[in-house]
């Protein structure tokens, strides 16, 4: 395992809608066998709370003393935005797992007054599954998304998808200037490619790592997750990221 330095990078970890952070686990392991990066996962509070609530207690908990890169996965993707329009002392690029920074499914967006009647904790595993793991689900992941998910309730599961439906971070993300680089699973349900498209279009110069791989890509594939993240904080300019 490579030991990280004291003076490189912390690659900041923002996670998708269960919020709990404990879905990191493999990436975490992948990237620390591959490079001298280390991490810090921000776990949010399980209640509900809108981006904006949610991006000021992110601020709060970032990195103060050395420089950093922030990882937004699918949800956390406005709040990802919101950080590079308005960057913290310290924060050098920016890092989109099949996310977004406005609502990726535009034709859902009137549904939102309906989230009231949708029984998020009941809805069948086998759904999740195939939403968010299909065709890579293992027992183990899909028991790993069950612990987390029971974690939340189902409030804050359903204040956080009215959010997404709601969000549209395009113009302050594109007034921002740090490098993006973006990872596409090519077998994502839940976040059509065209989001990724939509990001370049905003910021020229983004990164694109497509991989095989469904909605949870650093879940089900954390080894070539971590490469392209690793490459891509390797690669970024002695002057973005000084010694």
């Amino acid at each position: 395992m490579t030991i990280p330095s004291p003076a490189s990078p912390l690659l900041v970890l923002l996670p998708g809608m269960d919020g709990t952070a404990s879905l990191f686990q493999h990436f975490e392991a992948a990237l620390h066998a591959q490079a001298a990066i280390g991490t810090q996962a921000i776990a949010y509070p399980a209640v509900p709370l809108d981006y904006a609530a949610l991006e000021a207690f992110v601020r709060e908990r970032l990195p103060r003393d050395r420089p950093f890169v922030v990882l937004a996965e699918s949800f956390s993707g406005p709040l990802g935005a919101a950080l590079r329009a308005a960057p913290p002392p310290g924060m050098r690029a920016l890092v989109l797992c099949c996310s977004f920074v406005r609502n990726p499914r535009p034709m859902l967006a009137p549904l939102r007054h309906l989230l009231d009647l949708v029984p998020f904790g009941a809805l069948p595993g086998f759904a999740l599954r195939q939403a968010l793991l299909a065709p890579y689900a293992t027992p183990q992941l899909q028991a790993e998304l069950a612990a987390a998910l029971a974690q939340v309730p189902p409030g804050v599961l359903r204040q956080r998808l009215r959010a997404v439906l709601e969000t549209d971070a395009s113009r302050s993300f594109a007034r921002g200037s740090l490098p993006v680089l973006y990872l596409r699973a090519r077998h994502d349900r839940l976040v059509p490619p065209a989001n990724a498209l939509h990001i370049a279009r905003l910021a020229p110069g983004t990164q694109l790592a497509d991989i095989a791989a469904p909605h949870m890509l650093l879940q089900a594939a954390p080894a070539a997750a971590a490469g392209a993240v690793a490459a891509f904080i390797e690669g970024l300019s002695a002057a973005q990221i000084p010694a």
